[in-house]
């Protein structure tokens, strides 16, 4: 291999002895802006040369033991991958010419990532020689050995095949693995330090331009052209007669972020690992606690506490101090931020602001909010291991184990026999949600992000995965068949990771919900920075429950149907459809009229007050009916009807585009009654739960509204039963009706349908459905495909399209403002807990986003972002 060199090389730095020397002449150090020598006023910026070579930097401002080091710009590293290598000569002249060195990258953003760091560059047979005398050569042997297999793997890019027969350590393992490098490559392996660090940086430099590296950091938010720096660092031998060794410490745990000393400690004294114990001590690996790191080395180890303990007082964050430890003394090789899972961020965000190192404002900025659901939701360990079947769409975050059951039925007695369940079904319908609220995850094989389960599970907390299409569901046998051959039936134990979208075989270790004081302190900063209202979907007192103790500010979509299916109830439904006067459907709504009002009643006094929206019943009417005989002649009997005659009702009301057909105003239009008895229940509820607390101003709201006409209509009926309710209780009350915006013509519309309304809620989830012609329980067959190959840029189900139906939004917004001014406009679809969408309903004017009860911190969290990104940026 020989050493590409340019026509004219880029200048390199200045020789300088130390930096105490540089210190001491007090003179500042002349470096060339591409590659420099770090010092504490050399010409290093995180936009020019990377954050770790800028932390560098900072820890050598603070006097840390830091080994000299050289930064390479962006630049400099660009034009290496294209071929132009710095003078090499004056790199290697920065270091003492016995050392080794190693490089590292030093991307703008950390989680970027990078090349993997090459250590003990500058080995060879000579360094091997003279290091066999100061350590033994059986430990320059192993040093050297794994020099060589780097340099194959990821330098000369050797097959790793070559060296799987040699032996792994010792003196032979060393020379087998050179002859093997020789064999491969037909030329020796390089002797000269400055060819190996010109073909480590070669290496390095092209290894970000590759396909796979640049997609990865894309997937990670770095812009296409993001640059890489690199770092040559001396490195510290580690030898001596005294403590000697190799780690990392930070004083937090990574997983829990608590406050503990952890970490990693190699000790070449003693030849065996330590472990971070979690006690304030690191301690060596084995079957019982040996000495500890603060025991062996007292004085390193403290040196080592006060270095993170002013890291993070300085650089204003957690950070994993990367050590070596030489005769007893500690040198501080680098300083990363500490590596966490989302509770941990959380804990350590609070706790930088709580000692006054950051303000409560960065703080939020620090916790990203997709993250937060993690924290409210069981999920499976980091560590623990996946045996994954499939991987579908992770509709609704968390993570369950449970026994596999196929129907409602067998979910609900399960949970009455006390054993979790995962209730897997092709698809779901509104007749499943009594076995959702029963099991304790749900796995369906077709659906997309707004799909019936997916839609149900967000608002239950209850971990989904939907359109796993990777398993075969035989539902007759009832049975699930993975694609290894693998067949799983009634009983067999899955995990489902609502997180991820993988469907787990067996049951992998758990890591339970974190809500503690750290959570809420978060999201009491988060409320005061909000300038958009955060409300919940919930449809059960059980929901509203959930979104109060997230201190929502009420309730903005309350979905009456699903109040109808549980099993008396079902039964009474069914009885109205078969009924065949008004005057025949009205009398069995009497009976569920008290049914209803006890409902509103629970979800009044949850709510203490604070506005409670109700959506008047929305879906069409055979999804009360059974689909299959066996639950045909079931309704057979409990109506006392030949089961012919409820085929033939069942068939009649049968449509061929349900969802665009009888339902929602159209049925309040032509099947007036059931709007009669849910308005009637509404108002009756608000003047009992007024009666006990705060007075209730209920929001009645009328779904899929397109013609003004339809309003007028409706209005008109549910203003005469307020008139009568206040009547015959001789009191009076306020109440406001709204209408659900989901269909494109009322986004166009606004205007003459606004001067009826208070308030305009818009439905992002049947309004993305109809603008795009794309079912929402079928779109996830294809959706992958189509956002890989760039027909969207995301799912629309899951990110709010801001061009197509972010223009509906924005007309719906100007026209229903221009004809009512103070009319209140909201989006109460799923996109209202996602953060991303909630930036455009933010600056498109809503007064409020609504949102499943357990999404309701992540949108705050984000509403919170928004609105203090935005003071930043309007200050001058």
């Amino acid at each position: 291999m020989r050493r590409n060199t340019h026509p004219q090389p880029l200048p390199c730095v200045d020789p300088i002895p130390s930096y105490a020397a540089a210190k001491q002449k007090g003179a500042a150090v002349q470096n060339n802006p591409h590659t420099t020598l770090i010092t504490p006023d050399a010409p290093v910026a995180t936009i020019t040369h990377g954050g770790r070579a800028k932390c560098l930097q900072r820890l050598v401002r603070l006097d840390m033991p830091v080994p000299r080091t050289v930064a390479l710009s962006f630049e400099t590293v660009q034009a290496i991958a294209d071929g132009h290598v710095p003078d090499i000569e004056r790199i290697l002249e920065q270091f003492d010419p016995t050392v080794l060195l190693c490089v590292r990258p030093s991307s703008e953003d950390p989680d970027w990532g990078g090349p993997g760091a090459v250590l003990n560059v500058g080995m060879n047979d000579a360094r091997y020689v003279d290091l066999s005398d100061k350590m033994g050569a059986d430990a320059a042997a192993a040093l050297y050995l794994r020099f060589v297999q780097t340099y194959a793997l990821h330098v000369a890019r050797l097959d790793p095949d070559v060296f799987d027969d040699l032996l792994e350590d010792g003196q032979q393992g060393l020379s087998d693995t050179l002859r093997a490098y020789e064999e491969e490559t037909d030329e020796p392996f390089p002797q000269d330090p400055g060819e190996q660090l010109a073909a480590v940086l070669q290496s390095m430099a092209r290894a970000w331009d590759g396909t796979t590296a640049r997609l990865l950091r894309q997937a990670k938010g770095a812009p296409a052209d993001a640059g890489l720096g690199l770092v040559v660092q001396q490195m510290i031998p580690g030898l001596g007669r005294g403590e000697c060794g190799s780690g990392v410490m930070q004083l937090v745990d990574p997983t829990t972020g608590q406050p503990q000393i952890t970490g990693r400690y190699l000790s070449q004294s003693q030849g065996r690992d330590a472990l971070g114990a979690g006690t304030g001590a690191l301690y060596l690996a084995r079957d019982e606690r040996g000495p500890s790191l603060e025991d062996v080395a007292p004085e390193a180890y403290a040196e080592l506490q006060q270095h993170a303990k002013l890291m993070r007082h300085k650089l204003r964050e957690e950070m994993q101090v990367e050590f070596v430890i030489e005769n007893g003394h500690a040198h501080i090789l680098d300083g990363v931020r500490v590596p966490r899972s989302s509770r941990a961020a959380v804990q350590i965000a609070v706790r930088l602001a709580e000692d006054g190192i950051i303000p409560p404002q960065e703080a939020l900025m620090r916790v990203d909010p997709h993250a937060l659901n993690e924290l409210l939701h069981r999920q499976v360990h980091p560590d623990a291991e996946r045996d994954v079947l499939t991987t579908g769409i992770a509709a609704s975050p968390g993570a369950a184990t449970g026994q596999i059951v196929f129907t409602a039925a067998e979910a609900q007695a399960s949970a009455a026999r006390g054993e979790p369940c995962i209730l897997v079904r092709r698809e779901t319908s509104p007749e499943d949600v009594r076995g959702m609220h029963a099991a304790a995850a749900v796995l369906t094989e077709k659906g997309g992000m707004t799909s019936h389960a997916a839609v149900i599970g967000r608002g239950l907390g209850l971990p989904c995965i939907v359109g796993a299409s990777g398993l075969r569901f035989v539902t007759k046998k009832r049975q699930l068949m993975a694609q290894d051959g693998r067949v799983f039936q009634t009983g067999d134990v899955l995990t489902i990771d609502g997180t991820s979208g993988q469907v787990l075989a067996g049951q992998p270790q758990m890591l339970e919900a974190a809500l503690d004081d750290s959570f809420q302190t978060l999201m009491t900063w988060a409320e005061a920075e909000c300038d958009i209202g955060i409300r919940a979907n919930a449809d059960t007192p059980a929901d509203a429950q959930t979104a109060q103790n997230f201190n929502v500010q009420g309730i903005g979509l309350c979905r009456t149907e699903h109040m109808f299916f549980e099993p008396g109830r079902l039964t009474v439904m069914r009885e109205m459809i078969f009924a065949q006067t008004p005057k025949g459907r009205a009398a069995v709504m009497e009976r569920l009229l008290p049914i209803q009002r006890k409902d509103f009643v629970q979800l009044f006094r949850i709510m203490g007050g604070k506005p409670v929206c109700i959506r008047l019943f929305d879906p069409p009417l055979h999804e009360f009916l059974p689909t299959n005989r066996t639950g045909q002649r079931e309704l057979a009997e409990a109506l006392d009807l030949p089961v012919s005659d409820v085929e033939r009702r069942v068939a009649a009301m049968s449509e061929y585009n349900p969802m665009l057909g009888l339902r929602g105003v159209r049925l309040g239009v032509t099947v007036p009654e059931i709007y009669d008895m849910q308005a009637r229940a509404i108002f009756e509820a608000t003047l009992e739960a007024s009666q006990e607390g705060e007075p209730v101003v209920p929001e009645v709201m009328i779904p899929l509204v397109s013609a003004c006409r339809e309003v007028e209509l409706v209005k008109t009926r549910i203003d005469a039963v307020a008139a009568s309710v206040a009547s015959e209780q001789g009191r009076d009350f306020d109440y406001r009706l709204g209408v659900m915006v989901e269909t494109p013509r009322a986004c166009l519309r606004a205007d003459e349908i606004a001067p009826h309304c208070a308030f305009l809620s818009f439905g992002t989830n049947d309004l993305t459905q109809m603008t795009y012609g794309l079912s929402r329980d079928d779109a996830g067959r294809f959706m992958s495909a189509y956002v890989n190959q760039g027909v969207f840029s995301e799912d629309p189900f899951h990110v709010l399209d801001t061009d197509g139906v972010g223009e509906l939004l924005q007309l719906g917004v100007q026209r229903g403002r221009e004809s009512r001014p103070g009319i209140t406009l909201s989006v109460c679809g799923e996109h209202g807990g996602n953060p991303e969408s909630i930036a455009f309903c933010r600056a498109a004017g809503f007064d409020y986003v609504s949102c499943s009860p357990f999404r309701v911190p992540v949108a705050r969290l984000a509403a919170a972002q928004l609105a203090i990104s935005h003071q930043v940026g309007a200050d001058p």
